[in-house]
């Protein structure tokens, strides 16, 4: 536990001691359970995506598919930085259960992972506490750093599930050093996602506990998903297919995935994308401009992989 008070006196706001499992600062305490200091509660909006990562611990490691399609996501996004993270201070904000965690360790950073949810606890048991390794459940604006504290923050797969976007960015990049580098993505606006029936399927699951929710996903993509293999490659009746199917497939875009992790991954998204209590779309122009607003420079925007993805530095 020592890597706790550690690396939290260098980096939270006030000074905490390590006392019985709790961190103390004046009337402050916070409990750490199972090692992972909680700032939050663990009933929020996102409570879902704890009970999804725990059904699905592994299933998108790149160590475990055998595919490095975590690693090439992350890679596109850190550009010019994809081989200098050694040593860096990384926070990686909305860390799931550890796709782009197993990446980011293997490239030498020291690394805060945070979510809001209990997906920690799987974080934490897929990639123990080290020395350059911390884990903590806190909400994403609020998180318990000094502002200009982390070389690099990312945001991946988490901006848009949070109610306010534009805030959530400002209060992540509020967190990069001068000179730092925030990294984020968001999904963008398609016409498709309207002409389907996917959001009748979101409004009743969502509101539903994650014992259901993840077994009526589960049944869906056992159905659906045979008929998404037989249309692959064939648009467009993959595209008709959609119009009713609320399965999240991946024959087109990641065929080198066998049978078993198409599978796996349908479950997973399909959950992820039909039980997410907030679901918002920016374009690249309005994603441009937030980064213009809170001062990022240097910015690279472009369409791609879950929709928008983007990167800034700080300059002053």
């Amino acid at each position: 536990m020592d890597i706790v008070p550690q690396f939290f006196n260098r980096t939270l706001n006030k000074e905490f001691l390590n006392l019985d499992n709790t961190l103390v600062c004046d009337h402050i305490k916070v409990e750490i359970i199972n090692g992972i200091p909680r700032f939050v509660n663990s009933k929020t909006y996102a409570s879902l995506f704890g009970d999804q990562w725990k059904q699905y611990k592994k299933t998108q490691l790149d160590s475990y598919s055998g595919v490095p399609i975590s690693g090439n996501r992350l890679n596109r996004l850190l550009g010019d930085l994809e081989n200098d993270l050694n040593g860096r201070y990384v926070l990686e904000a909305g860390c799931g259960a550890g796709r782009f965690t197993e990446v980011l360790l293997n490239k030498g950073a020291v690394l805060v992972s945070s979510d809001i949810s209990t997906a920690v606890e799987v974080n934490l048991e897929n990639f123990p506490l080290s020395d350059r390794r911390l884990v903590i459940q806190a909400d994403i604006n609020d998180m318990p750093f000094k502002n200009e504290t982390f070389d690099v923050v990312i945001g991946i797969g988490v901006i848009q599930h949070t109610p306010n976007p534009e805030q959530t960015i400002r209060d992540l990049f509020d967190l990069v050093k001068k000179g730092g580098t925030l990294i984020i993505d968001h999904y963008t606006f398609k016409l498709s996602y309207y002409l389907r029936l996917f959001p009748l399927y979101r409004i009743i699951l969502k509101k539903l506990p994650s014992e259901v929710t993840i077994k009526k996903t589960k049944k869906m993509v056992k159905i659906f998903l045979p008929l998404h293999k037989k249309v692959a490659g064939m648009k467009a009746l993959s595209v008709l297919l959609n119009r009713v199917s609320p399965v999240i497939s991946y024959y087109d875009a990641f065929p080198q995935l066998n049978d078993k992790m198409q599978e796996e991954w349908a479950m997973l998204d399909t959950h992820d994308a039909l039980t997410d209590w907030y679901k918002n779309f920016r374009s690249k122009r309005q994603i441009v401009a937030t980064l213009k607003e809170i001062g990022g420079q240097n910015i690279w925007c472009q369409y791609g992989g879950n929709g928008v993805e983007a990167r800034c530095t700080k300059i002053y």
